[in-house]
This record gives structure tokens, C-alpha cells and sequence, in this order.
């Protein structure tokens, strides 16, 4: 059977005196029945790797540029991560998306970057309040999924995060149904691109507004293997209690 993920997204949060969240985490959870995987920014990636190595912590990072070298100022490539010891990278964030117009396509390329260079793809999707509103959330996330999936994805070097972009960070969530709903497409539309048995090793995480208070309510929902935390991961006395909760299920 498939080991559920629980996911942590720092964003643009963190200095060498949050690495002691980093060391907390991993004594909190030495033998967890379920992979945990933590994004710090960049700048902390080789310090976290460092500080995880003898635990079952998994350290990622939040972005990468699609070449694997180059004249690229500012950007990091997938086999640096790799080198600093990340296991994997998140890709397409909504915030990435909107704040600095990626497209499907850029999110494919970062995919296959990240497979060449070894690592685990996190891609992201999510339709906004208004597409939500106006009824386009399974034609977006649809079309979202067919063009950022990256030929070569499998159930070992991808995994798939839904997060509606209207409940990121605002304490909002979808009903379960909803959530139930678009994953249900996601499994559908895998198992089209890649055959029912990949398909359903794939794991599919939910992101939003994820806390302590809400997690086995996600959890205990179709087609949710684990989560994609952002605000929550920040603190390894709120991510924890996640975690357990994820482990509960496995």
C-alpha cells in the first residue's frame, strides 16, 4: 500500500533560529507511519537536510528552474536542490502562478527538471473564488492537471496538491464533498493519463487553510492521501498534531 504524505510549506518564512523547528519535528516523530516532508526556503534547505539525515524527515524546497544550469541569475536549478540535500520540490504554488505568471507548460518543464535531477514533483492546482463561484472548478483543475503533468510522471516521482486558491491562508475550506468531488477527477483523470494501477499509487494531497482543528475531517475524506500545510507547518507543536492525525488514517 501507498505511505500517505503530510507536507509542509514554510514560503517565504524562516532563519537559522526556526532550524530548531526542524529538529523538533524530527524528534517528534521517529518512526511516523506516514512520509513527512518539510519545504523551508531555500536559503535553509542544506541546514535542514542536515539537521533530518538520522530521521525519516524528508527536507524539499518550493520552486526550481527548468534548466539544470546556466545564465539564470537568482534562480536555483533541481540538481542544486539535489545537492543541498532536498528530495523533492513543490511546483506550480498558486502563488507562484499568480505572483509570477507561471503557466502550465513552465509547470511541466520545472517537472521534468525535478525528475532528471531525482527528485519528488509537487504540483499544484487550484481554481480561484471566481471560478469556484462561477461553477469552472473541475474544467480548470481539468485542464490544469492534462497541461502541468509532465510525460514520465509516475507514482514515485509525482505527487498532485489540490488547493483551491480561495482557501489559502484565509481559514476557509471547501465542504467535504467539494474536495471529495475534485479529487475524484484528479484519481479519473490519472488513471486516463497513466493507467488505473499508477493511478491509484499516485498520491493526492489537499492544501488550504489545513490546521489541527480540521485535519481528520480532510483526512477521512475519498481520495485524500495526506496534506499540503502551509501557516501550520511553521511550528512543530501545530504540525505535529497534523501529522498524528494523517498517521491515524494509515
Amino acid at each position: 500500500m501507498k505511505r500517505k504524505l503530510v507536507a509542509g510549506n514554510w514560503k517565504m518564512h524562516g532563519t537559522n533560529a526556526d532550524l530548531a523547528e526542524v529538529a523538533a519535528l524530527a524528534r517528534a516523530h521517529p518512526d511516523p507511519r506516514v512520509d513527512i516532508l518539510l519545504c523551508p526556503p531555500a536559503t535553509l534547505v542544506v541546514q535542514a537536510a542536515a539537521l533530518a539525515a538520522d530521521s525519516p524527515l524528508a527536507i524539499g524546497a518550493q520552486d526550481c528552474h527548468p534548466a539544470a544550469s546556466g545564465a539564470h541569475t537568482g534562480d536555483i536549478s533541481a540538481p542544486m536542490l539535489a545537492d543541498a540535500g532536498a528530495r523533492a520540490v513543490i511546483l506550480g504554488h498558486s502563488e507562484r502562478r499568480e505572483n509570477h505568471h507561471e503557466s502550465n507548460d513552465l509547470v511541466a518543464d520545472k517537472a521534468r527538471a525535478a525528475q532528471r535531477a531525482g527528485l519528488i514533483a509537487v504540483i499544484c492546482l487550484g481554481e480561484t473564488l471566481a471560478e469556484r463561484e462561477a461553477a469552472q472548478t473541475l474544467e480548470v483543475i481539468a485542464a490544469d492537471l492534462r497541461a502541468s503533468l509532465p510525460e514520465g510522471a509516475t507514482a514515485a516521482n509525482t505527487v498532485i496538491a489540490y488547493e483551491p486558491v480561495w482557501a489559502i491562508g484565509t481559514g476557509l475550506t471547501p465542504t467535504a464533498a467539494q474536495i471529495a468531488e475534485v479529487h475524484g477527477l484528479i484519481r479519473s483523470l490519472l488513471a486516463e493519463r497513466l493507467g488505473e494501477g499508477e493511478a491509484a499509487g499516485l498520491r493526492l494531497l489537499y492544501g488550504g487553510s489545513v490546521k489541527p482543528a480540521n485535519a481528520a475531517d480532510i483526512f477521512a475524506i475519498a481520495d485524500v492521501d495526506g496534506a499540503l500545510v502551509g501557516g501550520a507547518s511553521l511550528k512543530a507543536e501545530d504540525f505535529s498534531p497534523i501529522i498524528k492525525a494523517l498517521e491515524a488514517t494509515a
